[in-house]
């Protein structure tokens, strides 16, 4: 053996180290991939029985180490080592290889043959209501239905007051979130930015909104004594930042800038879940134009944006007049969608269309300032706001343009939020039931939930139907991949998985009971957003689903 071949000089130890050093250099996973040899046995290993050789058979690192001298005595180690580090490269063209995988990387990404059953989420549930209790601290703390919904079924839970950790069912939801958001920034001409959470003092002081804010902003300093704050918001950040374009055109505008980050704000009650936190993503936009006139057209363009996604959703969402606040500006409108847990108070006039949050008007004003029809007063929740901010910000910071005629002129501004957390939360407190999450389906963390029977059960015999139907969804349903689950908790009745289904609010929820043993066999689907129960086939099965769009 030319043992330079495997890095070692002529003259090195016994075979045996040489083995255990060289099978020490391969990884775990190359390990588990080393491939049997025609004419080699399990008698030649000490196990006594013959390798078969139809596959490729995962060989223990105990096996490796102690059966290393016979295979160099064969003249076979130089020849394993080189076939197992080769083995990726295989995969690619042996059929054999390609359709193995090690049953221990069951966490991934899923694909044909590889089904994401509800046993392996993680999804710590608190189905009872005493103990949805005790993770707040005190019932009062308790007071609204997506709180109590979100900690029921896992989506979220408490890390401290105002803060939650987002589990996985509820990244999935957001992650689908933010890609309408994106699809519908972008569409409008947005570009996609990310800026620090950490806010130098120094920008804050220039605006004066270091003092104004007061102690809802988040303050620290530095080892070096350099203070900075948590960004509730990026003005300061993203004018500073355009201001140091030195060659910025005309032609470049408008230029429209967002993200989606983590915002902080030091709430004095902290209260509603996702719906009033010190910690929440928002999607916030910024937009530079070059005159007035210019600026408003943006505003209009985001302004139709945010109700087209709220469109898409399927949210009933008002445009309200709204106050500029400590952001600033000359114009404001929120975005509320009416529901009864709202904490701001609005006025709607059927007549003619007007609305606006109460704190805008004069609190005893009953008739509409615009047609003097009655005003109509509700609550609602703010998921969106938008601010016309013209030169407050670029003027601070010097955020110019060379305009048409080559001289430098002050970008008009505007800055639009989304509050990404709070639609989460938002939706469901609209479309849930007292005991059940309901979903826009764009949102669903998982668009189809399998049930199969319960082990020992006489509609046992459909289990394996079950798991056929997966494959086929998978397979005919391209877009449904990764959408699918199965709940595979077989030592639970039938109707206790259907509920937790229920509670979680999948779309659909497909069971294989007993039609599911008739010829041909039939499967009971649960249509959660429309209420509606149906009886399909397979073929029928498909084609409903073909008809769910994703993002």
């Amino acid at each position: 053996m030319d043992w330079r071949r495997v890095g070692l000089e002529a003259g090195s130890p016994s075979e045996e180290a040489v083995a255990v050093a060289q099978m020490k250099k391969l990884s775990t996973e190359e390990l588990s991939h080393v491939p049997s040899y025609t004419g080699c046995s399990y008698w030649e290993a000490g196990l006594g029985s013959k390798l078969p050789d139809s596959r490729a058979n995962a060989v223990t690192t105990h096996w490796c180490l102690h059966s290393a001298s016979a295979f160099l005595r064969r003249g076979v180690m130089e020849g394993l080592l080189t076939r197992c580090r080769a083995l990726p490269a295989w995969a690619t063209c042996s059929p054999q290889l390609s359709g193995y995988v090690p049953h221990r990387f069951h966490h991934r990404a899923p694909g044909r043959g590889k089904r994401l059953m509800l046993s392996r989420m993680f999804q710590p549930q608190n189905l009872r209501e005493d103990q949805v209790l005790s993770l707040e601290g005190r019932s009062g703390e308790l007071t609204c239905k997506s709180q109590r919904l979100m900690l029921q079924v896992g989506l979220i839970h408490p890390a401290s007051s105002g803060c939650y950790h987002l589990l996985p069912y509820t990244v999935r939801a957001m992650e689908k979130l933010v890609r309408v958001i994106d699809q519908e920034m972008q569409a409008i001409g947005g570009q996609k930015v990310n800026m620090p959470s950490l806010s130098p003092a120094e920008l804050w002081r220039a605006t004066s909104r270091w003092d104004s804010m007061g102690k809802e902003l988040l303050k620290l300093r530095d080892r070096h004594g350099k203070e900075y704050c948590l960004g509730p918001t990026h003005e300061e950040a993203i004018t500073a930042l355009i201001a140091s374009q030195q060659t910025l055109s005309y032609k470049q505008l408008p230029l429209l800038l967002y993200q989606v980050t983590r915002k902080f704000r030091d709430e004095p009650r902290p209260r509603f879940g996702l719906l009033r936190g010190r910690e929440f993503y928002m999607k916030d936009m910024y937009t530079f134009d070059s005159s007035p006139e210019a600026a408003r057209q943006t505003y209009s363009l985001v302004c139709d944006a945010y109700s087209s996604l709220f469109d898409r959703l399927g949210l009933q969402c008002v445009k309200v007049q709204a106050d500029v606040g400590s952001i600033g500006g000359t114009m404001s409108h929120e975005f509320q969608l009416p529901v009864d847990v709202g904490e701001d108070r609005l006025a709607v006039c059927p007549s003619c269309g007007f609305s606006a949050n109460m704190e805008t008007l004069d609190l005893s004003q009953t008739n509409c300032p615009a047609c003097q029809g009655p005003l109509t007063k509700t609550k609602g929740i703010e998921v969106g706001h938008t601010f016309y901010l013209g030169t407050k910000y670029s003027s601070i910071f010097s955020a110019q343009f060379t305009n048409v005629h080559g001289k430098p002129s002050l970008a008009e501004m505007g800055c639009y939020g989304l509050g990404v957390t709070r639609i989460l939360a938002a939706v469901i407190e609209a479309l849930a039931t007292e005991d059940c999450i309901r979903w826009p389906s764009l949102l669903a963390p998982y668009q189809v939930c399998l049930i199969s029977p319960k082990k020992g059960s006489k509609e046992e015999a459909a289990a394996e139907l079950t798991g056929h139907l997966y494959d086929h969804i998978t397979e005919a349903v391209p877009q449904l991949r990764g959408e699918v689950l199965l709940d595979d908790r077989t030592h639970l009745t039938i109707g206790n998985r259907l509920k937790d289904a229920n509670k979680f609010g999948y779309p659909f929820v497909i069971i294989a009971g007993k039609r599911a043993l008739d010829d041909p066999a039939h499967f009971e689907v649960w249509c959660q957003n429309t209420g509606k129960v149906v009886f399909l086939t397979r073929e029928g099965v498909l084609e409903l689903l073909s008809q769910v769009q994703v993002v």
